[in-house]
């Protein structure tokens, strides 16, 4: 295998100011839109970086699980590294890598607690495995095998039978990303792609001035 020359030649689309709305989140919404009608698997999968209170920065890929005028929503064990490093730094960047379109959407912003009435919504709604997932895992921390993972899982099990309602974990919430930056990015010949960012004109306001960035 020679990564060196292991090359994808774009040119599927084009990404011009004319093309784009005003607003990043209607834009966003638009190409979250194409990209589940051209059948992209898990097309809401996005990679979240954070940093901790050192500036050690780490990256993984979590679910977009709410989007509204306010900003992106995904849910986690706050217990996990990526809630330390938000409770240390709340600053975060967000990455859609739809590859098969040739497209990327990157996002900055800030991520603040959603409050449990949104969490505790979204949880009823969550598959019984996903559920009992969330109580059986201490998320990031050590665990001696798989089969000591799946004795948790089997002891909430038996908890909560077949039929009964699973509550919320006190150590389960999610966050919510107000964004302040987008960059909208679509592959094009000659590695000339087009790059459309998006910024605010004031932190406290929804206003957003449309730039081109060099590729």
């Amino acid at each position: 295998m020679d990564l060196a020359e292991m090359r994808q030649t774009y040119g599927l689309g084009e990404l011009l100011e004319s093309q784009v709305d005003p607003d990043p989140i209607v834009q966003f919404r638009t190409w979250l839109a194409q990209a589940t009608e051209a059948g992209l698997p898990e097309p809401n999968a996005m990679v979240l970086a954070t940093a901790d209170g050192d500036g050690r920065p780490s990256a993984r890929t979590v679910l977009l699980k709410g989007l509204d005028e306010r900003g992106l929503v995904f849910f986690t064990n706050q217990q996990s590294r990526k809630a330390g490093d938000l409770a240390a730094n709340p600053h975060c960047a967000l990455a859609f890598p739809w590859h098969a379109m040739e497209r990327q959407v990157r996002i900055e912003g800030s991520a603040t607690k959603l409050p449990g009435d949104e969490v505790d919504a979204y949880f009823v709604h969550r598959p019984r495995e996903s559920q009992l997932g969330a109580w059986a895992s201490q998320q990031s921390q050590p665990v001696a095998s798989r089969e000591e993972l799946d004795l948790q899982y089997a002891s909430y099990e038996r908890q909560w039978p077949e039929g009964t309602e699973i509550s919320t974990p006190y150590f389960w919430g999610g966050y919510l990303v107000r964004p302040d930056a987008f960059e909208f990015w679509q592959g094009r010949t000659g590695r000339l792609h087009d790059r459309l960012a998006y910024r605010r004109t004031n932190s406290s306001s929804d206003d957003w001035e449309l730039l081109r960035l060099q590729p």
